[in-house]
């Protein structure tokens, strides 16, 4: 994947540092880590590394098909990718560029082994292409690899998902961002594959996907409140 990247728009490294670690403190998916220690020793999201998240997942609902732990690993990987690339370009005018995004260590937390980055674009289209690259663009490289055939647009769908729930939560924490937020969200939701995922149903970016992510097929699971089958 390119990233268009020169250096008129290049962020110095401590820039980029010091903006991720800013928006980590919103907690959970927006925690990029950017601490120099063990890794994986895979060198990257690699396949092996998702499979065994995946099946992680699949024990932890006790769940024998594999298509439900690799759907909720991606979804879960998605938020963690989209929250703090979204939260950066807009609370810091950064883009972060995740080409060197690692598994740290053995969870499914993340690292950023080379933090660069580049100014956020002042147009909006020209702002959604550059985060769903560094998101979405990276998710799409880990579904290469994946251990078992899921629909594409069932992958789609988990990446929308990802991506408005990341921009609710944002929202609630900045609400003052609430313009531009929900510009780019809905931007974004007409690019790339992301196009008819779903749709933004309410002003707090609340969100109806025309897929599932299967969640409801492990033990004691559910229907989410963006599934296309919840009524």
């Amino acid at each position: 994947m390119t990233n268009g990247w020169g250096a008129a728009d290049a962020v110095p490294a401590h820039e980029v540092v010091g903006a991720l670690r800013d928006v980590a403190r919103m907690g959970g998916f927006f925690d990029l880590d950017t601490a120099q220690g063990p890794g994986s020793g895979e060198g990257g999201l690699t396949g092996e590394g998702f499979a065994a998240r995946a099946r992680t997942v699949n024990e932890r609902y006790d769940t024998a098909e594999a298509r439900v732990g690799v759907s909720i690993a991606h979804l879960g990987l998605a938020a963690r990718l989209w929250s703090p690339v979204l939260a950066c370009a807009l609370l810091h005018g950064i883009v972060p560029e995740t080409a060197t995004v690692e598994w740290a260590g053995d969870s499914p937390t993340l690292r950023l082994a080379e933090p660069r980055g580049s100014r956020a674009p002042q147009s909006t289209s020209s702002l959604a292409d550059a985060v769903r690259a560094q998101a979405d663009g990276v998710l799409e490289g880990v579904e290469r690899g994946l251990p078992v055939k899921v629909a594409p647009r069932l992958l789609a769908g988990n990446s929308a998902s990802a991506l408005v729930g990341s921009a609710a939560q944002l929202l609630r924490s900045r609400p003052g961002l609430r313009a531009p937020l929900t510009g780019l969200t809905r931007e974004l939701l007409q690019t790339g594959r992301l196009l008819g995922t779903g749709e933004v149903t309410g002003p707090e970016l609340t969100f109806r996907r025309r897929s599932c992510c299967l969640y409801y097929r492990a033990l004691n699971g559910s229907k989410c409140g963006d599934c296309c089958l919840a009524r």
